[in-house]
């Protein structure tokens, strides 16, 4: 029987009896960082730091371990392992999983110390925004972009050094890229502020990039813009961005499409959009009448009786897919034409066949034509 009444793990932690593994390690790494005595600066606040400390990493202990978990679920603390440590020495760090969530805790704590030195880092993305033509979009082309970055300087192959002879050891940190130094319960490594980390000094720096280990330039690219392409979206061109430090890889190049308006096509998905105005004779008795396509023109026949706004379609004469679909279809909107100014026979003509078809005429001498023409103005 405990002569000490503790509290049950699962409390300790905040979790529920039937917590995943998972959900553990997730409590445990919150309380920590919450309760490391290093964060608690007086002294009543750090020795009731302490006592949490080890009381979460005391109930962590037992629920991380399959075996001791079941044996603490059927016993209670009298099941569970005994000779926990008083204080941190009896903390197996290497132990599956304490290692991972240390590391983490001392990343937040002290920026990143212990990591060794200077590390390679990726180049940033860039981006280059494009306009593009109607036409451009649709059918696709190749362009030639200018983009400006960070490259490796060539002149020192990225040791930002006029000569080997002038990389020597840093003279703070002794080449190792890091100094050493008691924080709190532990003894921990930050990276050398003098040499950044990376171990070295450089007496006699690059005359092309001054020691910065790189250079601003200005490249130009081919690109193929693919048959297709919309505005919105973006092209990733893998490692064109800015070169890495320290060896690190480059960066992507994305390509932000925009695209211009046109004055007589529009776009909807892999359709093309117009409109073609028509007279109400073609549009009565049907007929042929010649569109403008993104390919020249082309002839459409028009059914007889035609309403104004019908939708006629020209196929394939679309947007060409981009994943080898087929290409979409121009659709064509028919637009009725009223003629403004009509002859003396012109008018009379319209009005026998407005007395033929048997329609009315107003009052006020309005005839049919008339109407239809205002009905659409």
């Amino acid at each position: 029987m405990d002569t000490v009444a503790k509290r049950d793990y699962y409390e300790t932690l905040g979790v529920e009896r039937n917590a995943s593994d998972d959900d553990i390690k997730k409590a445990f790494r919150k309380l920590a960082r919450q309760y490391h005595p290093d964060l608690h600066a007086t002294d009543p606040q750090k020795k009731h730091a302490e006592e949490k400390f080890k009381e979460i990493n005391e109930a962590y202990e037992v629920l991380s371990d399959q075996e001791k978990r079941r044996r603490y679920d059927m016993f209670g603390h009298a099941g569970a392992q005994q000779g926990f440590g008083q204080g941190f020495e009896g903390f197996d760090f290497g132990r599956g999983g304490f290692g991972d969530i240390f590391n983490d805790i001392f990343e937040d704590f002290f920026g990143g110390a212990g990591r060794g030195r200077q590390r390679a880092e990726r180049g940033n993305d860039l981006q280059y925004n494009l306009e593009l033509a109607f036409e451009e979009a649709v059918f696709g082309k190749e362009v030639k972009l200018k983009i400006p970055r960070w490259e490796g300087c060539h002149e020192c192959r990225g040791t930002g050094a006029r000569s080997a002879a002038a990389v020597k050891p840093c003279p703070t940190c002794k080449g190792t890229g890091q100094l050493r130094f008691q924080q709190g319960f532990f003894s921990v490594s930050r990276p050398c502020s003098q040499c950044e980390g990376s171990g070295q000094h450089i007496s006699d720096p690059c005359g092309t990039c001054r020691g910065r280990k790189r250079v601003y330039r200005e490249r130009t690219l081919s690109v193929n813009i693919p048959a297709g392409i919309e505005s919105g979206m973006r092209l990733r061109l893998a490692n064109e961005g800015e070169h890495g430090v320290n060896g690190g890889p480059p960066g992507d190049l994305f390509v932000a499409i925009t695209v211009k308006p046109h004055p007589i096509f529009t776009r909807k998905g892999s359709d093309i959009l117009c409109d073609a105005p028509i007279n109400f004779v073609t549009a009565a008795l049907g007929g042929r009448v010649e569109v403008p396509t993104l390919k020249g023109s082309s002839v459409l026949k028009v059914p007889a009786g035609s309403q104004h706004d019908r939708v006629l379609r020209l196929r394939g004469l679309g947007v060409p897919g981009l994943k080898g679909e087929p290409p979409g279809d121009q659709v064509v909107r028919l637009k009725l034409q009223i003629p403004t100014k009509l002859s003396s026979k012109q008018r009379q003509l319209l009005m026998e066949f407005a007395k033929e078809s048997g329609m009315t005429m107003d009052a006020d001498g309005e005839g049919f034509f008339d109407k239809v023409r205002t009905l659409f103005d």
